[in-house]
């Protein structure tokens, strides 16, 4: 029988073909009479086929009949595939192996927390979409680094749900979820996770639309009057994450088990390879000087810093140090730099380690430009080429002047800026969505991906010599958790700086709320005691001739002028980096923690009390390692709510004993941020040095809250190499019970000493 589908029906020729069964002369003669009839009527049928196609694309958006399989890839996740997925996503640029022995060593997982049969996916013109179940009373977090969003559920109008669009941009200052790192991992309050992994501009709606497949609610639909209430958002009865991601035809999502909320964040840890350790120099203080400084400008003023017995571990250098910045040479500015060497030689006899500014863009007079012409992309951003980093062509090319210039020099680490984006700019200096590079990533891809990728290949001449790193970075992706590079912005609302702090623990993010100059001197201090509670506690005077302590306007200050009483401020703030500093062997342990287990060293308290209703909203309180509840104030306030959960809680400044479940109000004066301290706790707390060496042993004094109180381990190691990896890692045990107290060293280590305890003190 012939074949008569609508697939076959190209023409009237092809229906006069394909629909001639056998027949006797005078049936045929009778059809070929009718066949000018039968040739409108294909014409006409014709005419509909692409309304048919539609149809039938639309028809494919029903849910399937079939649930997807849900594949097991380690203990406590799980991979679903749905269509034809996308060569280039997170997962095809991973920046480590996923850790599956961490993975072993959780708690057993339970089963899959997602039922598979109500995930549903669909295909069309422009991308596809998945639909994932969620419950009325859900609360949802993460989805990269906000600095404007928090739990992702709350609208205007209460948990109605939203849109979040997670795009890479240098205003993260907004309402729809773009920033400096968007990344498509979400977790639920009901203690799940679910990373969907792609490139793309994808929007996640956090249950404010209704699928037609669910029962229509029958209620509302009378006039209204206000524009606010006919476009309020409201509460759907049944709610679903819908995410729609453009162009790809496919997808991989991965589940991640809890039970709790904490548990999926480890395990998304520690599949993304774990969290990064930095060098231990790595968590002092970062000054980055005046731009426009020199050598001799720069020694001035890192001398002044010493004899002022500020603490400060890393110099930052400027765009001032290439002969072209915009774009960038990653050549020496010869007539600010005269001698390199003779600089970092000097920088380093005073104790300071290295970190220079770049971004990618490389300007036509770099050595490189003509060799890496053939891997960039299509078009130039100030005049300059744009890396292919997902070619290992562009990457070993692009590298090669940066050796040149800074690793052959050992420089400690570099700031990786502008690798974002201007999605709302009406005049965007980057790279447009059209361009294409010589991988095969268009420009999409590559702008969410560009500082990732930026990120691996700045790291890869460290790995090569077996050392640390920690450095600044302005955009990154889904599965950095092992990059050893903090998050930072241009933007400078004090609030939406510490959100970030509450918010990057949830995506496996690092962020640091610099300080640049303030609004008055009660901002800079608050500004200050935020930071010094930060992955990276960064003075960053990139446009300010001096220190803000010295003066807090930035015009002012370039002018050299001294506020009257800029001594006494000096001596505040010294105290506030000397805090840092005695914070320092506490916080490595956190970051070890967050390596070997995926703890994140830096989290919302509803991570650690999930089924406190108290904290889903909590944005600017955070913990800050595993026994410190950070509440910072912010300029203006005299007096601040602070929440306390459940158990005992201690004041860290006053030793005071309050019971949680309850608010209370800080009223800490100007140099002293409100610090609570969880009972139960061991809280090594070192003499303050003011810098860093391989020689430093930190004297310890173990500060006891509360009986009885939990073991705490300090990790020991030479503090810069990777050897830490291979098992040269020494673990103190400080012990403290009712019969005395003790410590005990075990590993591999044999190297200098890191810590000494030399006191122990209960509250």
């Amino acid at each position: 029988m012939p074949n008569c589908s609508a697939s076959h029906l190209t023409s009237p020729q092809a229906f006069d073909i394909l629909c001639l069964p056998d027949m006797n002369l005078s049936r045929f003669n009778l059809w070929r009479r009718r066949l000018p009839i039968f040739r409108q009527t294909f014409s006409c049928y014709r005419s509909l086929l692409p309304l048919l196609a539609a149809t039938m694309a639309v028809c494919g958006a029903e849910p399937a009949t079939l649930a997807p399989k849900a594949e097991p890839v380690a203990p406590g996740i799980w991979r679903l595939h749905f269509g034809a997925s996308e060569q280039y996503t997170p997962t095809h640029f991973r920046s480590a192996a996923m850790d599956t022995a961490g993975l072993e060593k959780m708690s057993p997982s339970p089963a899959m927390p997602l039922d598979p049969a109500k995930i549903s996916f669909q295909v069309s013109q422009r991308g596809c979409s998945l639909l994932l179940p969620m419950t009325p009373d859900e609360s949802i977090y993460g989805l990269g680094l906000s600095t404007k969003l928090f739990d992702l559920t709350e609208g205007k109008s209460g948990r109605t749900g939203r849109r979040v669009f997670l795009k890479p941009t240098d205003s993260p200052e907004n309402e729809l979820g773009e920033s400096h790192a968007p990344a498509p991992f979400y977790v639920s309050s009901k203690g799940y996770g679910v990373f969907v992994d792609t490139a793309r501009d994808a929007s996640f709606y956090t249950g404010n639309d209704s699928p037609v497949r669910d029962p229509a609610e029958t209620g509302g639909g009378e006039v209204q009057t206000s524009t606010t209430e006919l476009y309020r958002a409201r509460t759907q009865r049944l709610k679903t994450m819908l995410v729609d991601v453009p162009a790809a035809k496919g997808l991989d999502v991965y589940v991640f088990a809890g039970p709790a909320m904490l548990d999926a964040v480890e395990r998304y840890n520690l599949f993304s390879g774990g969290g990064a350790l930095p060098p231990l120099w790595g968590l002092g203080v970062q000054y980055r000087g005046y731009a426009k400084y020199s050598a001799d400008e720069s020694l001035s003023l890192a001398a002044h810093m010493r004899a002022e017995h500020m603490p400060c571990d890393v110099w930052g250098v400027e765009p001032g140090w290439q002969s072209k910045s915009y774009s960038c040479s990653f050549t020496w500015n010869t007539n600010q730099f005269p001698d390199p060497d003779g600089f970092l030689q000097k920088m380093r006899a005073l104790g300071y380690r290295m970190n220079f500014w770049e971004h990618a863009f490389t300007h036509p007079t770099s050595p490189i430009f003509e060799e890496l012409k053939p891997w960039s992309g299509n078009y130039r951003v100030w005049n300059g080429l744009v890396p292919d980093f997902a070619a290992s062509q562009g990457r070993k090319i692009f590298l090669k002047q940066n050796r040149v210039a800074l690793f052959d020099r050992q420089v400690e680490g570099v700031k990786l800026d502008e690798c974002d984006d201007q999605p709302e700019s009406a005049a965007p200096w980057s790279f447009p969505a059209a361009s294409v590079f010589p991988s095969g990533l268009d420009g999409e891809q590559m702008h969410s991906l560009f500082g990732l990728l930026y990120q691996q290949t700045m790291l890869e001449p460290y790995r090569e010599q077996g050392l640390r790193t920690w450095g600044l970075v302005r955009n990154s992706h889904a599965l950095a958790g092992s990059l050893p590079y903090v998050l930072y912005s241009d933007s400078y609302d004090h609030r939406c700086y510490v959100r970030g702090l509450a918010n990057e623990g949830f995506s496996g993010l690092l962020w640091t709320p610099e300080v640049r100059d303030a609004d008055s001197i009660e901002d800079l201090y608050r500004r200050v005691e935020s930071v010094i509670f930060s992955p990276e506690a960064l003075i960053n005077c990139w446009y300010m001739k001096n220190p803000p302590w010295q003066q807090i306007d930035r015009a002012k200050n370039n002018g050299n002028e001294w506020m009257p009483d800029h001594q006494r401020v000096t001596d505040g703030i010294r105290k506030l980096l000397q805090l840092r500093m005695s914070l320092v062997p506490y916080l490595y342990s956190a970051f070890n923690e967050y390596h070997l287990k995926g703890v994140p060293p830096i989290r919302a308290l509803v991570l650690d009390w999930p089924t406190d209703p108290a904290v889903r909203e909590i944005d600017d309180q955070y913990m800050f390692g595993s026994a410190i509840m950070v509440a910072p104030m912010f300029a203006g306030q005299k007096t601040r709510s602070v929440y306390l959960p459940a158990g005992d809680w201690y004041d860290f400044w006053t030793h005071q004993k309050y019971a949680g479940g309850r608010t209370v109000e800080a009223t800490n004066k100007l140099e002293q941020i409100p610090l609570f301290v969880r009972g139960g706790s061991l809280l090594p707390l070192a003499k303050p040095v003011e810098h860093i060496s391989s020689d430093t042993v930190f004297e310890v004094t173990v500060c006891g809250f509360g009986a009885p109180t939990a073991d705490f381990t300090l990790y020991e190691d030479d503090g810069v190499s990777n050897a830490f990896a291979t098992g040269k890692q020494n673990r103190i045990r400080l012990h403290w019970d009712a019969l005395g107290h003790f410590v005990e060293r075990t590993g591999k280590y044999e190297g200098q000493p890191r810590f000494r305890v030399v006191d122990w003190l209960s509250e």
